[in-house]
């Protein structure tokens, strides 16, 4: 049996009339579908304060250890190198015998020079009582003045070689000292250049250099925006400086800022600075590269926050913010700085907020957290009502 319900527009309002109830149905099976999905779990997270604290305005940089001094130990008299007095890389002390050059030519030399001083002298006593002779002579009227001054010249001459008699043995007495050759500073020694029995030469390639590390430098160099405050505090007393050792765990090593150089490298724009250390424990070596600390002063009421509760993005560093809801706020933050585990704050928080320090790999904006602090999770938990 087949039968028509209206015609023309009436039947175009029945199929709207449709379309309308099926759109309906649809919506409600959405919302129903919705109604029984389950809520987003809370995240758990460890939270904290923003607070604040005296923290050191520090410059960081890479530095280069520098022995306080260096000295090559060269010969000053030729001959054959008879003995070592020391071990390489043995530490050594000022005045210590540290090197023997066969001294017996110099001895030699020596002896010679002494006998003639003792020769010369006699000619010179001889010749000056020659000449008191004929200058009473040449008072009485008996000896002519000619002859009277060639004796009083003849005495001259000999006074002047017993003069340089002595002058060579001074000589000869330096050379046979220069024979053994002794520290002028306490340090370290380094290679032994010639063995014993090589012929050494005056002046020529060092023997051995010694390296003084106690104390010793620290050179680095910053930039030159900072100098006006490197000098300002420079002026007002010591400026501590730290050197920390590449894949040393122990504590760094302390000293003070001692020069400034005079002149800024223009290719870097750089100052070169140089520390004091007292490296008593010799942790520190010749050529050795340091990590540098440079403390200038003290900010007072610096804003902080746990250094690792600062987290990177896209747009920068940010801080997860707790909210009173416990829902979380992704805050942009300025942080410059990071000191003994706190991060300075710039810009972007204020003191007393409370902020995750710990769980933010699992959040995003507007999350809600639970909080699991260890030691004071209800105080918190009472502090932040769900």
């Amino acid at each position: 049996m087949h039968m028509t319900i209206g015609s023309g527009p009436a039947r175009c309002v029945l199929h709207s009339g449709l379309l309308l109830a099926a759109l309906a149905a649809i919506l409600a099976g959405c919302a129903k579908q919705e109604a029984a999905r389950p809520p987003q779990p809370a995240v758990p997270v460890v939270i904290g304060n923003v607070t604040h604290k005296a923290v050191p305005i520090n410059l960081s940089a890479i530095g280069n250890v520098e022995a306080f001094s260096t000295v090559s130990i060269k010969a000053q008299v030729s001959g054959e190198l008879l003995e070592v007095h020391f071990k390489e890389g043995e530490t050594v002390h000022k005045g210590q015998l540290l090197l023997t050059i066969d001294p017996r030519p110099y001895q030699a030399a020596l002896a010679q020079a002494q006998a003639a001083l003792a020769r010369d002298k006699a000619v010179a006593i001889n010749s000056r009582a020659q000449a008191q002779r004929y200058q009473k002579l040449l008072e009485a009227g008996i000896s002519p003045s000619q002859e009277a001054e060639s004796y009083i010249s003849a005495a001259n001459a000999a006074d002047a070689v017993v003069a340089a008699d002595e002058a060579a043995i001074q000589t000869a007495q330096l050379n046979l000292e220069f024979c053994q050759i002794y520290s002028p500073v306490d340090g370290q020694t380094g290679y032994l250049m010639l063995k014993p029995g090589n012929l050494v030469k005056v002046a020529d390639v060092p023997i051995v250099v010694i390296n003084q590390v106690n104390p010793i430098f620290v050179n680095f160099t910053v930039p030159t925006q900072f100098l006006p405050d490197i000098r300002k505090f420079m002026s007002r007393g010591t400026i501590p400086v730290e050197a920390t050792l590449p894949n040393d765990s122990g504590p760094p090593e302390h000293g003070t800022l001692t020069f400034i150089d005079n002149n800024v490298d223009l290719t870097t724009g750089t100052i070169h600075l140089r520390g004091t250390f007292d490296n008593a424990h010799n942790r520190l070596w010749p050529g050795l590269y340091v990590d540098v600390l440079l403390t200038l002063s003290k900010e007072a009421n610096a804003i902080v926050v746990p250094s690792h509760a600062v987290v990177p993005s896209q747009k920068g560093p940010l801080v997860y913010v707790v909210k009173s809801d416990n829902t979380v706020e992704a805050r942009p933050v300025v942080s410059n700085r990071t000191v003994e585990g706190v991060a300075v704050i710039d810009k972007g928080l204020q003191l007393g907020e409370t902020i995750v320090v710990d769980g933010q790999s699992g959040l995003a904006p507007g999350m809600r957290v639970e909080i699991k602090n260890p030691a004071d999770q209800g105080k918190t938990a009472e502090a932040n009502p769900t």
